[in-house]
């Protein structure tokens, strides 16, 4: 007969392997969206994809940036460590870019950063306001990041778009923002 805390302990095994096949489904199924292209919110604002002015790095995918995103690409090019940076998991531009290139909501992402935590790797850094990416972006050698299309200035170059309509595109699309 087992004692109480290891009945507890065998309980809780398995609510984690529930809870991770659970999740695993949910990821699926996001994905599975994604590739039948189905929109997972409703269009919203073109994003733009940052990086220091004098960074020669390209984004040459929405895979590539996928990877950034998780960590699983480290290096420019150029050998410089990628620094990315994301905005909190309440703001509008977050989720949208967690849906179309993370393929989930910044909420389901947790227990994948926790994960991966306890064997090195961190996530990317957060910071409050589109303006903080900017300054972080423009700031730090190897920083990449995220603001509306109409945000972006003179302190970074847009090296990637993620339009409304759910498309990637490296090439500068037109944009209708108001002075």
């Amino acid at each position: 007969m087992l004692s109480r805390s290891a009945k507890l302990q065998y309980r809780d095994r398995l609510t984690m392997r529930v809870l991770r096949q659970r999740m695993g489904v949910f990821a699926l199924s996001c994905a599975l969206l994604l590739c039948m292209g189905q929109p997972l919110a409703a269009p919203a604002d073109t994003l733009a994809v940052v990086v220091p002015k004098t960074q020669g790095g390209k984004i040459g995918s929405l895979v590539d940036l996928s990877l950034i995103y998780w960590r699983k690409k480290l290096y420019w090019s150029e050998g410089v460590r990628m620094q990315p940076v994301n905005l909190p998991t309440d703001s509008p531009q977050r989720r949208q870019f967690s849906q179309r290139v993370l393929g989930s909501l910044p909420e389901a992402q947790a227990e994948y950063w926790n994960e991966v935590y306890y064997h090195g790797t961190t996530p990317p850094h957060v910071v409050s306001s589109q303006e903080a990416v900017l300054r972080y972006v423009a700031d730090t050698p190897g920083g990449i990041g995220y603001v509306d299309a109409c945000k972006v200035d003179a302190r970074v170059k847009a090296v990637a778009w993620l339009l409304g309509d759910g498309s990637f595109t490296t090439s500068p699309p037109p944009l209708n923002c108001s002075p």
